[in-house]
């Protein structure tokens, strides 16, 4: 909306500017529907540059920092040079007092541009020799990978209003989840879908905040996903969300924050001390000939001494030792008495 306003604002003043031109003593009294001509080129040219505004949609910020302040320089420079150059210039008016400082401010303006559009990732626009480190307030954006979204679990978290940070989409995993969409082989196809479906999901959320960062940022090049997610997150000092081992790995080198949604659910399971009873159904035989494997609700496998004999049936056990892998938390049980059946509700 408020860009709406801006270029109808725009608008008004081109058709203003224009009347003001086309009135203007200045004009030729004939030919007479020159005014008229002289207005509709004016305004026709505000209609143009909002038109060149509407069609470059991706607008890069450094590329325009870069020609504001290299007109701004080389204009100054010129008025400098001009001002030097004034003893030795003839005093009466001529070709080289009008058209030298024309050339020469074409030049020099070119030149600064030039300069600032090679050198931008290293010119510090503020103050020169002096860099600031921004201080982020308030909740860190959290970046999402891939995997993530293809997981499904991170709109289930959201869901519970733990998260209140701003979630980051980028453009190039949008166009990475498509392709898997598209992909010839059926379970990559399932998963691609999937996290489209978590993506819409998300934003269908009118308490989530979800933005789509659709902007290339010069560093990003032609690296590879994994290595633009950490790019994206150190330049908007946040995090990265993911499930992927040797991104949390590369990330962490970098110094930038991650969420490992694995971490996250390993950390939420029940902790079990030794000692402690346990019930659990025994599905499968374990690698010793004694053994029953077992797994609890939240999916933590439990691996139950003298459990082979009780394949499934439900079993209480008591904890011995827990052991945490990367793969999650195994629990050892000894069997001690077959649980007690449950009554009907």
């Amino acid at each position: 909306m408020a860009l709406l306003i801006l270029r109808l604002v725009f608008l008004m003043v081109a058709a203003g500017l224009g009347a003001q031109v086309a009135n203007s003593d200045l004009l030729p009294k004939y030919p007479t529907y020159l005014p008229t001509l002289v207005f509709g080129v004016v305004f026709m040219t505000g209609i143009a540059v909002i038109a060149i505004d509407v069609v470059t949609r991706r607008k890069r910020l450094d590329v325009i920092t870069a020609v504001y302040f290299g007109i701004t320089i080389g204009l100054f420079l010129t008025y400098v040079v001009k001002l030097a150059l004034t003893p030795v210039l003839p005093r009466e008016e001529g070709v080289w007092t009008t058209y030298l400082p024309m050339v020469l401010g074409m030049s020099l303006c070119y030149a600064c541009i030039s300069v600032l559009m090679q050198t931008k990732d290293d010119f510090r626009f503020i103050i020169p020799y002096v860099e600031f480190q921004k201080k982020t307030k308030g909740l860190k954006p959290l970046v999402l990978d891939t995997s993530v979204v293809i997981d499904g679990r991170i709109a289930d978290v959201v869901e519970t209003r733990i998260v209140e940070n701003q979630l980051v989409m980028p453009q190039f995993v949008i166009a990475e989840l498509q392709h898997i969409a598209d992909s010839s082989d059926k379970l990559r196809r399932t998963r691609g879908r999937r996290g489209l479906d978590v993506l819409q999901r998300l934003k269908s959320d009118k308490q989530v905040e979800l933005i789509i960062f659709d902007r290339e940022l010069p560093e990003f090049g032609d690296q590879p996903v994994d290595q633009k997610l950490v790019l994206l997150a150190k330049h908007l000092e946040g995090k990265v969300v993911t499930n992927d081992y040797n991104l949390n790995k590369v990330a962490k080198l970098q110094n930038v924050g991650v969420v490992n949604l694995n971490d996250l659910a390993n950390a939420l399971k029940p902790i079990f001390l030794p000692g402690e009873s346990i019930t659990v159904r025994v599905m499968k035989p374990g690698e010793e000939s004694h053994q029953g494997i077992g797994y609890l609700d939240d999916g933590t496998m439990v691996v139950v001494e003298n459990g082979r004999e009780h394949m499934g049936e439900e079993m209480l056990g008591l904890v011995t030792s827990v052991l945490q892998t990367s793969a999650g938390r195994m629990v050892f049980a000894r069997f001690e008495q077959l649980a007690p059946p449950r009554q009907a509700s």
